[in-house]
């Protein structure tokens, strides 16, 4: 689904809905030295910002290897209450791996980090390359307007498809609001009741137009929505014929030999060698690696690894899936705090160390991954664990994150 920072364990629920909602959404996408007393429950994760904390070590510093920061990260991620963390190193083609914890509690199986996990709001890079591709084949520009490629689609409560451009979907800047907000959709995928309710697009996205009247003109402010990234990709299908996996499919999973990445579309299951996800609801701890794809879509519903998903980061910011031009638009940036910009679909951030990075995270039912990459590719870090409940700011999102950026300020 979506992106949250932060990882704190609280089962109350609160109502996502309108205002407080908003109130939420807004305080989770600062950077989480600035919100550490944050423990609301979030929309099903939906913002971008990576976990930027407290001050890095300094790179060439000496001490703890990167590896070494960021498995003690992982060490104190269990001991916050993660049942299982991974972590990955990489400079050059040197990796490194880490892991703490345990993939399957029932089992005790460690975890493993090479196990596919679900990458939330990962997905949206990959949705914004295909974008990016059918621009550079002169096949829709990012300036065309929703509602040329989907007609009717953005048109209630005050919303225009036709004053908002498929660039400002992927940049989040087109004031539509984020349907996971809804209780109606983010009370049900909680609780996980019906692993395989259809959920169409334009049901969810229906639901966020219904949530309130707009409060900025499109490209006014950033504001991150799923809903964006819902229409993206039936923008995709509206352009191609084809549904937006079956695009991500072609497109960059099997050039780029992504072997352990999928993009589910209605089957709620994993396969093979994955982490199981929990949810903490009250005092209990489910298993929720079963769980309802069609909430999440275009925003959020995409399988892979740490591995697979540095191998397409890499690529993405080299240039290897896209011509220069759009390479370009992918990294131009949108303010979202004054070391943070919002791309299309990837976040560029100052870290505490001084340095920039790309990145993103994604938060699902019972999952939180993040990655972060130099602008060559060569320096990469990412972390995954496999316990989320909807809430951003708890102690194991700031250790872990914090483990990660300094690993990454180590490099």
């Amino acid at each position: 689904m979506l992106d949250v920072i932060g990882t704190g364990f609280a089962g109350e629920r609160e109502n996502a809905a309108g205002a407080e909602s908003e109130r939420t959404e807004s305080a989770a996408r600062q950077p989480l030295r600035k919100r550490r007393h944050l423990r609301r429950l979030l929309p099903a994760a939906g913002l971008a910002c990576l976990l930027l904390t407290a001050a890095a070590v300094p790179a060439n510093a000496a001490g703890p290897t990167p590896a070494d920061i960021l498995r003690a990260g992982a060490q104190q991620g269990v001991a916050d209450g993660y049942p299982g963390v991974i972590g990955m190193v990489r400079k050059g083609d040197t990796t490194q791996y880490v892991h703490a914890g345990v993939g399957d509690r029932t089992t005790k199986v460690p975890a493993d980090p090479k196990a596919q996990f679900r990458i939330g709001s990962n997905t949206k890079a990959f949705i914004s390359t295909v974008l990016l591709q059918l621009e550079g084949e002169k096949r829709l520009s990012l300036d065309d307007t929703v509602a040329r490629w989907l007609p009717g689609a953005v048109a209630a409560n005050g919303y225009d498809g036709s004053t908002i451009t498929i660039r400002q979907l992927l940049n989040h800047t087109s004031g539509l609001p984020d349907y996971l907000s809804a209780l109606q959709i983010n009370g049900p995928y909680f609780l996980n009741t019906n692993p395989r309710e259809v959920l169409p697009p334009q049901t969810l996205v229906n639901v966020g137009l219904g949530l309130r009247a707009p409060t900025s003109a499109p490209g006014e402010k950033f504001g991150y929505s799923n809903t964006n990234y819902v229409l993206a990709g039936m923008v995709i299908k509206a352009v191609t014929g084809s549904e937006p996996a079956a695009e991500v499919q072609r497109r960059i999973i099997e050039p780029l030999g992504l072997r352990d990445t999928t993009f589910p579309t209605a089957d709620p299951a994993l396969y093979g060698n994955h982490l199981h996800g929990y949810a903490i609801r009250a005092i209990f701890i489910g298993d929720d690696t079963v769980s309802n794809v069609q909430v999440t879509g275009s925003a959020g519903a995409i399988v892979s690894t740490m591995d697979d998903l540095a191998t397409f980061t890499r690529a993405l910011l080299t240039g290897q899936l896209l011509e220069p031009a759009q390479l370009a638009e992918l990294k131009t940036t949108v303010p979202v705090t004054a070391d943070a910009g919002y791309g299309l679909g990837i976040e560029h951030m100052k870290l505490p160390c001084g340095k920039w990075a790309w990145g993103h995270n994604g938060a699902v039912l019972g999952y939180f991954s993040e990655w972060i990459t130099s602008e060559d590719g060569t320096e990469q870090v990412l972390h995954a664990n496999n316990e989320f409940h909807m809430l951003a700011g708890t102690q194991g999102q700031a250790h872990t994150g914090k483990a990660m950026t300094d690993a990454f300020c180590a490099l």
